[in-house]
């Protein structure tokens, strides 16, 4: 006899895998391979078959979690869960030139097999916690999840990033993806302040990143300056610019604010293409310097009368520990602009800034500020830029007016929606989202903006809010939680 309550989550399911294979097989079930000089287009059905699998008990898993049908999705979760570490626990085993090739024949490899791993352990982790919260009112299990989760999520990546470059299997490749995405980090989260906070958008935040990068390329080399006396005079020129570009827009909102925004970026980008006795134009600028480690410069060959970083440590010389000190920096840098971003969210133009972004005309009649509230966003958005900028400068050692196009705005806008505007966390996500992964998946980088605009129109239609968003409330009837 047909179950009529199980046909749609069936059909949902086989229509989302359905879909997922029909989008993915070009690049997962096709394989092009050169020998010698003949191209030849090969098939590659286990991978594209696991995956269309995997989606199809995915998204049933999801479905029955939401619907919260009872132990369904805890026994899909565990099921797809198991066989991802089984199909894991066998690639590690050596079986053979023979068992081998029989064992690819009929199962993926490693990624699709951790992708279930992981995806069965989150459909049995919502389904244990739909279980343990069913006897509690909707008002007492929405909001406390989800802040868990954001705690979680938040220390789980803290951790992880801490202990990147001393994971095995780390490669130089891998801490220098890293490094972009710290840095992406903290531009999305610079432009949260501006966009997420007080509600003011702006498509010209590179300008502030082309400032602070430039600031310390020439103070570098025209006058030798040293890292760590050029970072904050970095960040105070581009909060200088944050201020400079906020008076002419603080009568502006919405649309009219976002173009003359992105015509000041494009502004900055064009006085540094053509202003080449300054700039030195299209060339850019190079020979820029690196930061030491408390004097000690991580060269091979040091001054004469000197000492480097492995010399004084008594180490053999490898370029992997400038390329770890540039990562620790970089996450330092971003760890900073975490913690004063929610420090200040909690002090008076914190929340001037929140009320700024829900209405200004009642925060005019509250007796707020909106110009002192608009240039102070401006500003300390546009600071963490410069931070970022300098970064950037001397982690390349080169800078040019190619590298501050509009296409970064884009990108860093876009974090901050698809992240959750208003959520650190969120922020940090998408920022791995939209910039690691198209680093892994450089075969794809043709499709890399289309592939922003079906996550900025699926984010819209699905998750208004943004993937990881969560607003602590203004004011609150019970003791804050711990």
């Amino acid at each position: 006899m047909k179950n009529p309550a199980a046909a749609p989550p069936l059909r949902d399911a086989a229509l989302v895998a359905g879909i997922a294979g029909i989008l993915a097989f070009p690049f997962v079930g096709l394989l092009l391979t050169t020998e010698g000089t003949t191209p030849t287009l090969s098939t590659r059905f286990p991978e594209f078959a696991g995956a269309v699998v995997v989606i199809f008990f995915g998204r049933l898993g999801i479905g029955a979690a939401r619907r919260g049908q009872g132990f369904l999705p805890l026994v899909l979760g565990l099921a797809m869960a198991v066989g991802g570490a089984f199909a894991l626990v066998v690639e590690a085993t050596d079986l053979g030139a023979a068992g081998t090739a029989i064992w690819h024949s009929f199962v993926p490899g490693t990624f699709l097999s951790t992708v279930a791993c992981a995806g069965g352990v989150a459909i049995a982790g919502i389904a244990v916690r739909n279980y343990l919260l069913q006897d509690r009112t909707l008002a007492e299990r929405t909001p406390l999840p989800m802040r868990q989760l954001l705690l979680w999520v938040g220390i789980a990546l803290a951790g992880l990033a801490i202990l990147l470059p001393i994971l095995p299997g780390v490669d130089r490749r891998l801490i220098d993806v890293a490094m972009l995405v710290l840095t992406y980090v903290m531009l999305g989260w610079g432009l949260n302040i501006v966009v997420g906070l007080a509600g003011l958008l702006d498509l010209g935040y590179v300008a502030f990143y082309a400032v602070g990068a430039y600031s310390y390329a020439l103070l570098s080399v025209t006058f030798g300056w040293s890292f760590w006396v050029c970072l904050p005079v970095a960040g105070a020129l581009a909060a200088l610019f944050g201020v400079l570009l906020g008076f002419p827009v603080l009568r502006l909102r919405g649309d009219y604010l976002a173009i003359v925004t992105l015509g000041f970026g494009e502004m900055v980008r064009i006085i540094l293409l053509n202003w080449y006795d300054f700039t030195n134009g299209p060339d850019g600028i190079s020979n820029i310097g690196r930061p030491s480690f408390f004097g000690l410069p991580f060269a091979s060959a040091p001054a004469q009368g000197t000492e480097s970083f492995h010399t004084f440590f008594g180490i053999a010389y490898d370029p992997i520990h400038r390329l770890t000190f540039l990562y620790y920096l970089i996450l330092a840098l971003a760890f900073l602009t975490n913690a004063f971003t929610l420090r200040i969210r909690r002090l008076p133009i914190g929340r001037a800034w929140e009320a700024l972004r829900e209405d200004e005309i009642a925060c005019r009649s509250l007796g707020v500020n909106p110009r002192n509230t608009k240039l102070s966003a401006f500003a300390i958005g546009a600071m963490f830029a410069g931070f970022a900028g300098s970064f950037f400068a001397t982690r390349q050692g080169f800078v040019s007016p190619e590298s501050f196009t509009f296409i970064e705005s884009a990108i860093l806008v876009a974090i901050v929606v698809l992240g959750g505007m208003g959520s650190q966390i969120g922020v940090a996500v998408a920022a791995i989202i939209l910039v690691g992964l198209p680093e892994y998946f450089r075969e794809l980088q043709e499709y890399r903006m289309l592939a922003f605009g079906m996550g900025m129109v699926l984010i819209m239609l699905w998750r208004p809010g943004g993937l990881l968003t969560h607003r602590e409330p203004m004011i609150r009837t019970g003791p804050a939680p711990a």
